[in-house]
């Protein structure tokens, strides 16, 4: 594991309301802190700031994925995640503490939050120095949360999903025109207000201006401490 990144998690929030309970994350964390490895976080969640301390013990960095700054919208499509506004405090407070902190605008869902420019602002003016970004994927599963949620949206998107858009292992993607279009002004408003850009998982890396998990702050701070 030595001078490894260790990702906590890519595919499930390391912080699920259980865990202000169960500590189980801050366990996992005395135990990487005392090895010579990288730690990203990964996570919506403003529980995070709890482990300030364990975080400044090796190099890290948090990635919070903020969807929108509407808390009611977040409501809707997040139910069981903390308010967007709470998720800016958060990633305050970690760069006030010295964590480097990144910002996921993920997924981005047109005709829900696809004109991002007052969430940009408002990342920027926390200190954040980079975003990432992608579409909405649809499959069944997600498709049918979004249609109980949002179902005027969920009729809106289905000619774009479901008769102009692609099919790429197993999910439905908006066409590379319109993705391209969305991660395009995304990474220009990002670049205006002073941060850098990444987008995965779209085949449309050659946009990024900083690696797409954000994992360079990580490095830029190993070598402040060199």
């Amino acid at each position: 594991m030595k001078g490894e990144i260790v990702s906590i998690s890519n595919s499930s929030d390391p912080y699920p309301n259980v865990e202000a309970k169960t500590g189980l994350m801050r366990e996992c964390l005395e135990i990487l802190s005392r090895s010579n490895c990288r730690i990203q976080i990964i996570t919506k969640s403003d529980l995070v700031v709890r482990d300030v301390d364990l975080l400044k013990k090796v190099p890290s960095m948090v990635s919070m994925t903020v969807t929108t700054e509407n808390d009611d919208v977040a409501k809707r499509i997040e139910p069981n995640a903390p308010p967007p506004s709470e998720r800016m405090k958060a990633m305050k407070t970690l760069i006030t503490e010295g964590i480097p902190t990144s910002a996921r605008i993920d997924p981005i869902i047109p005709f829900i939050n696809d004109d991002p420019e007052k969430l940009i602002r408002r990342l920027a003016s926390t200190g954040v120095k980079h975003v990432t970004t992608s579409t909405y994927k649809a499959k069944p599963d997600n498709w049918k949360r979004l249609n109980e949620a949002l179902p005027e949206t969920a009729e809106k998107l289905e000619s774009f999903y479901f008769r102009e858009g692609e099919s790429i292992a197993g999910y439905r993607f908006l066409s590379r025109d319109l993705r391209l279009g969305l991660m395009k002004r995304i990474g220009t408003l990002t670049e205006k207000n002073g941060m850098k850009f990444g987008t995965c998982r779209e085949g449309l890396s050659y946009l990024n201006t900083g690696t797409c998990d954000g994992s360079w702050l990580m490095e830029k701070t190993r070598q402040s401490e060199v």
